[in-house]
């Protein structure tokens, strides 16, 4: 259980998230996340990541029972500077960084996979951000390299989801393929990517995060301070307590 990083082949890193049963990630592992990406970039050897995980699905978010485990802000403020440091090592990383989507991939997993330069997924994968059923609010800034504008508004604000075939057809999922499938299919186009020559690679993935033309980290910060605000307000803890409520009594009537 936790992260964990190992060479499939040659130029190839797989990093996998292993948090059972819903890739629910706490504070620390988003910051594994974090370091695992970065070490494995600065490896001169890697020349292309495939991020994955095992279990239902790709990620379901934050811990949220662990932030409401814990009295005060402590741990809230922990779970965003380890998304913050999660999401920007893989836009950062030296070397093209491709996810790979089975199931569901929620909240904070759509900041892993907007960072991503590449994404596959497979046929029953949805993706999208619940945040405001959550009292929360963040990566907009990344759900927003995902789809066009106005449908990220409308995902937003009405907590939706899209699956993997409409993201394929915009264009930010490459490859949609049978879940059985989406393992071998991660690791043929990470081959094409490390049969390149590495110093071109490296290169190359500098010079187009140099032309994007959003800040993915101050933007993805700016989103972070009305979490902060709402809160310091009270607000995302009724809302929370409300969804625990609302679970809580589908549990019991099923």
């Amino acid at each position: 259980m936790g992260i964990n990083r190992h060479s499939e082949s040659s130029g190839i890193t797989v990093i996998t998230v292993d948090y059972p049963p819903v890739n629910a990630i706490p504070t620390d592992g988003w910051f594994a996340i974090a370091d695992e990406v970065r070490a494995a970039g600065r490896d001169p050897d890697t020349r292309v990541i495939v991020l994955r995980a095992n279990n239902r699905g790709f990620n379901a978010g934050v811990d949220i029972k662990e932030i409401q485990a814990e009295p005060g802000h402590r741990a809230l403020i922990e779970a965003n500077h380890g998304c913050f440091e999660a999401f920007g090592a893989v836009y950062d990383c030296q070397v093209p960084v491709i996810a790979v989507v089975q199931g569901y991939c929620l909240g904070g997993g759509i900041g892993l996979v907007g960072n991503a330069d590449v994404v596959i997924a497979s046929d029953d994968a949805t993706f999208g951000l619940p945040e405001v059923d959550r009292g929360a609010l963040g990566a907009a800034t990344h759900l927003a390299r995902l789809v066009p504008q106005h449908l990220m508004r409308t995902l937003f604000f009405t907590a939706g989801t899209v699956t993997a075939q409409q993201l394929q057809h915009f264009g930010s999922v490459y490859q949609v393929v049978p879940r059985a499938e989406l393992d071998a299919t991660a690791i043929e186009l990470a081959t094409t990517i490390a049969a390149k020559d590495g110093r071109v690679i490296r290169a190359a993935k500098r010079a187009l995060n140099g032309i994007d033309g959003q800040d993915v980290h101050r933007s993805y910060r700016y989103e972070q301070g009305f979490t902060f605000e709402l809160n310091l307000a009270g607000v995302a803890d009724e809302i929370r307590a409300r969804f625990d409520d609302d679970l809580a009594a589908r549990k019991s009537s099923g």
